[in-house]
């Protein structure tokens, strides 16, 4: 067996969004709308996607990645504030391994005509099968399909 390890870390990624807070929220909170936006890499094909939206709650989603892995994503809802915050943790695997688990933050505050979306994960990584960076750019990609969802512009 090789050696397991563990190292953390934590990122904070802000943006702002045509959208009113409210609207971005719902792109959160309602499991149609979430499934359109969460897949962050070309080519996943969805499996299973269940979301029960309440503190307390849980999350699923599994997909098949182009080369026949399956990812998989289990969350749990710990506070919903509506239209200012959802606070989660959730693990995330690749086949038979868990690459991490996190806690993440997701705060929406009025800017303007739009709102300002500040997310924070904290986490977890496991036997160094990712990296903070990797983990960082899928959020990214995520976070650019929030804003197609959106029918948003990409930012300059």
């Amino acid at each position: 067996m090789s050696e397991r390890s563990v190292q953390h870390g934590e990122f904070t990624i802000e943006r702002r969004f045509a959208a009113s807070p409210r609207k971005l929220f719902r792109a959160w909170a309602d499991p149609q709308a979430k499934r359109a936006w969460s897949t962050c890499q070309d080519g996943m094909e969805v499996i299973e996607h269940r979301m029960d939206f309440r503190c307390g709650g849980e999350e699923v989603i599994v997909n098949r990645g182009p080369g026949g892995l399956i990812h998989r994503f289990h969350g749990h809802y710990f506070d919903i504030v509506e239209n200012q915050r959802i606070v989660y943790g959730f693990s995330m695997d690749v086949g038979d391994d868990r690459l991490t688990a996190s806690l993440a933050t997701v705060q929406f505050h009025a800017d303007g005509d739009g709102a300002r979306m500040v997310f924070t994960e904290q986490l977890a990584f496991f036997d160094g099968l990712q990296t903070l960076e990797d983990r960082r750019e899928g959020t990214q990609v995520l976070f650019e399909n929030i804003a197609l969802y959106l029918h948003e512009a990409p930012p300059h």
